[in-house]
């Protein structure tokens, strides 16, 4: 079952602990589950998984921030981790959701960009901090990833998922899907 508790999840305080080795693995076998909705996407590369814990009785616990609070596919991910786990002799797992920080998609990691391009799905632009506390920069442009071109328009804000807007490129006339960024 998973949970909406920021207090009661695991290891989501800047000032917790490094994991441990077996935490680590723990974090890289729970990442290692495709997306339900973008399956060329590791939920570590999406950057949804927060945290792992084991605690000396065995049981562990997962932290997993959906990319919005209303996302459908939350629980697929959470049974998805917890199979995985199991196969790993991972029994008892607990699968919380953790809405604080909110995921944003500069979480979304390098790879994670890459394997979208890749996909024919343009990747959300970056936004991450102002620098020197000065305004946001902003970037209008949507790459085409079908030929590069930033002569795009929308079609509509929304496509196969919520999280992702349907464009065309001006230049080659190819729809694709859009990650829209959520800072």
């Amino acid at each position: 079952m998973v949970t909406d508790t920021a207090a009661a999840s695991p290891r989501t305080a800047p000032e917790a602990d490094a994991p441990t080795a077996l935490e680590a693995e723990l974090l890289r076998l729970a990442g290692s589950v495709p997306d339900p909705e973008l399956p060329q996407l590791s939920l570590a590369d999406l950057g949804v998984v927060r945290a792992a814990r084991r605690h000396p009785d065995g049981r562990v616990e997962i932290a997993l921030t959906p990319t919005y609070t209303g996302c459908p596919a939350v629980e697929t991910m959470a049974e998805d981790i917890r199979r995985v786990l199991a196969e790993h002799g991972h029994r008892d797992t607990a699968v919380h959701t953790v809405l604080s920080p909110p995921w944003t998609t500069d979480d979304i990691t390098a790879e994670g960009r890459r394997k979208l391009a890749e996909a024919g799905i343009a990747p959300p632009r970056p936004g991450g901090p102002a620098p020197s506390g000065g305004p946001v920069p902003l970037t209008l442009a949507v790459r085409c990833p079908h030929c590069g071109s930033t002569e795009t328009e929308l079609l509509s804000r929304f496509s196969s998922t919520a999280c992702k807007a349907l464009r065309r490129c001006v230049a080659c006339r190819e729809p694709f899907d859009h990650f829209k960024e959520l800072l």
